[in-house]
């Protein structure tokens, strides 16, 4: 009989798969053994794999079902490939510390990047991938080297498991010329608020409006949550970030995004102030984006007319459709105002 899994949960519970697989190599590593001892306690299911790139024996009768399993299933595993990806705009590198969600926003680039692994993948060499961080950092001397820690997954809804996000903190607070980013939507930030970050990293929320958060980002936790934790954060010292995204074109968004504003400045407290970032993207998606979401979500509101949008190229050759310039323009100029309205001495990172 196949495995059939609840649907997942509005964000106040830590993630627990359903599934937990181990490369056996991983278990030579203290973190290895460590999630093997933590997957016990839970009386999770334990499987052996000969690597985290390739998990063929997922329960699930279609590929609607497997992929709901996939989201639950955690693979432990080593980072062969120490070479990081560019990270732009944010960042200089993407740091490589896990692969894939567990939550369920339709319009997330994972579903197209991932292809067919969505699986959740942890990578227990922590040593070596510090180490490559270090030779970039040493490389770009004297100038300051920025790394993303979730470009490919959301860390913070993983800490729990791997404590990973904590060792590469610490390890760039001890770099004079090393600072880490990451963004999540997850409120589970209690591991982290004592870590000794010396202000090397900055802590950033993907925030939204209440149409976007309702419709298309099931598995995270809720807006209140997402700001409260945001507090938490600005207390521990942490400098602070929202990364407005996707903004969405929908009916009611100049309330919407007003809202979001307003309920950021009513909610933070003064310390997430005093050196605030915003980071602005539209939304956008690729006509392979658009199959795979319509299949993985075929109920989804999500508005994906191509009719309706500007097709912008690539640097690779390949494009995307993104809102026609007045669109843009008009979300650009709105959430901007709003921006420094309630937040005058905040910086916007960047508007894409």
């Amino acid at each position: 009989m196949a495995t059939v899994l609840s649907p997942p949960v509005r964000g106040t519970q830590l993630f627990i798969p359903e599934l937990v697989y181990f490369e056996p190599d991983a278990l030579e590593y203290p973190k290895g053994q460590k999630i093997l001892e933590w997957a016990k306690k839970e009386g999770l299911p334990i499987h052996m794999t000969t690597s985290h790139n390739r998990i063929t024996n997922l329960p699930g009768e279609g590929e609607l079902e497997k992929y709901r399993i996939a989201k639950r299933t955690l693979v432990v595993g080593i980072r062969k490939t120490l070479t990081f990806d560019t990270s732009k705009p944010s960042a200089e590198y993407a740091i490589p510390i896990a692969t894939g969600c567990m939550a369920h926003c339709h319009y997330c680039y994972l579903q197209t990047t991932l292809g067919a692994k969505p699986y959740i993948r942890v990578y227990v060499n922590m040593d070596d991938i510090l180490n490559q961080a270090k030779r970039y950092i040493d490389e770009r001397a004297p100038e300051i080297t920025r790394f993303e820690a979730a470009c490919t997954s959301d860390p913070v809804g993983l800490e729990h498991i791997s404590g990973s996000l904590k060792e590469v903190i610490e390890f760039m607070a001890k770099e004079p010329l090393g600072r880490l980013r990451f963004v999540t939507k997850f409120h589970h930030v209690e591991p982290l608020l004592d870590a000794r970050h010396n202000g090397h990293t900055r802590f950033r929320f993907s925030v939204n409006a209440d149409y976007v958060i309702k419709h298309f980002e099931p598995g995270t936790s809720s807006f209140q949550d997402r700001i409260t934790a945001a507090g938490k954060v600005a207390k521990a010292g942490y400098p602070l970030g929202f990364i407005i995204a996707p903004i969405i074109w929908h009916d009611g968004w100049e309330e919407g995004y007003g809202e979001l504003l307003r309920k950021l400045k009513e909610t933070l407290p003064p310390e997430a102030t005093s050196d605030l970032t915003f980071e602005l993207i539209q939304h956008r998606f690729t006509k392979t984006a658009k199959k795979v979401i319509q299949r993985r979500y075929p109920r989804t509101k999500l508005e994906m007319d191509e009719e309706q949008r500007k097709y912008k190229w690539g640097r690779w050759g390949q494009g995307k459709y993104v809102y026609p310039d007045e669109k843009a323009d008009a979300l650009r100029a709105y959430i901007t105002e709003q921006i420094f309205t309630h937040f005058p001495q905040a910086n916007i990172d960047y508007f894409t």
